[in-house]
């Protein structure tokens, strides 16, 4: 591909020789001649002037370069829509392997590939151009919308509602029970039955073995533009605001809500009926037990303030050599 045909798919501005061949994506070290790269992080900038790279996207003030550039105001963006154009995903053609089990009663949208040992079960809906690949698992009465795409081993249990453009990859687990337990007269734990199903709005991936629990009485609910990393821990009742971001082995416990647009890095937890507010930024293994408010940036455990976490922890370290400074004034404090 032309540099300048792959300046138009992207709608970048392209400086440089537009007649470079372009084959292929790959980062900035290890790009050659007739890849594309990209600089979007300013710690990556001098390698600009190093790569092989044949052109590299870039924001439309970055400086000039040996290398082509293609300039955009979100290079990260126009990076991951060139990949898309060079990587080949596989193509799943329409129709009902053999080994599939779909009840009578389920109700398939049209142009749906349904994969090998795949399960769809009584009372099911599911729009168009839906994709279930090998061991996919939808239980009884799921209402799923269009665009589904559900990786092999991945669940959508009973009763549970899925919106158009989601994508569940391998192992995900949508309405698994949540945790919950009630002790008895004897002291011993008598599960309580969540009856109430997850939805999931629009355009939601929930990745690999990850969890979005079901509801003992009402629903949990994930926004859409949810996007969920894996291993991740949604309990039972929570909310999640649109376009919010739950990164690796984040845990939310049961009844936690948290606003749209908020992130959550890897590792954070949220202790049961706490809300997050829109746009909170809650940074890697930060643990939260109280609300929290619009737009705040949290870090530690308990997580407080991220400007004056970063202040406490530069303090720490120095902590020896200052008791052993106040204890040496008031050695002489006690001398004199």
């Amino acid at each position: 591909m032309k540099l300048q045909e792959l300046a138009r798919m992207l709608g970048a501005e392209c400086v440089g020789d537009p007649e470079t061949e372009i084959t292929g994506v790959a980062g900035i070290e290890e790009a050659g001649p007739t890849e594309v790269t990209f600089v979007a992080n300013p710690r990556y900038a001098m390698l600009a002037k190093t790569t092989e790279a044949g052109a590299i996207i870039v924001a439309p003030d970055f400086p000039e370069t040996v290398s082509a550039t293609l300039r955009t105001k979100n290079p990260y963006l126009a990076f991951a829509k060139a990949v898309q154009v060079f990587y080949q995903e596989p193509v799943y053609a329409p129709g009902i392997h053999p080994s599939a089990v779909v009840h009578p009663t389920a109700v398939i949208g049209k142009d749906a590939h349904i994969g090998p040992c795949a399960v769809v079960s009584e009372g099911v809906v599911i729009g168009d151009n839906a994709t279930i690949l090998p061991h996919a698992v939808i239980y009884p009465h799921v209402t799923i919308g269009s665009h589904f795409f559900a990786h092999a081993h991945s669940i959508v249990r009973e009763y549970c509602k899925v919106g158009d453009h989601v994508t569940l990859q391998n192992g995900a687990i949508i309405g698994c029970d949540g945790f919950g337990f009630a002790k008895d007269e004897h002291g011993a734990w008598q599960k309580i039955v969540q009856s109430g199903p997850a939805i999931v709005e629009d355009w939601v991936e929930v990745q690999a073995n990850s969890t979005v629990d079901r509801a003992s009485v009402g629903e949990t609910r994930i926004g859409k533009g949810v996007k969920i990393d894996n291993l991740a821990q949604v309990g039972h009742g929570s909310k999640v605001g649109e376009n919010t971001l739950l990164c690796a082995q984040v845990g939310l416990a049961g009844s936690s809500e948290i606003g749209k647009n908020a992130i959550l890095a890897g590792q954070a937890g949220v202790a049961g009926h706490c809300k997050l507010g829109d746009g909170v930024i809650m940074t890697a293994q930060s643990g939260v037990s109280h609300d929290v408010p619009n737009g705040k940036m949290i870090s530690g455990s308990p997580a407080f303030d991220n400007r004056q976490w970063l202040r406490s922890t530069a303090i720490f370290s120095r902590l020896p050599d200052i008791v052993r400074q106040l204890q040496r004034a008031q050695k002489k404090g006690e001398e004199s």
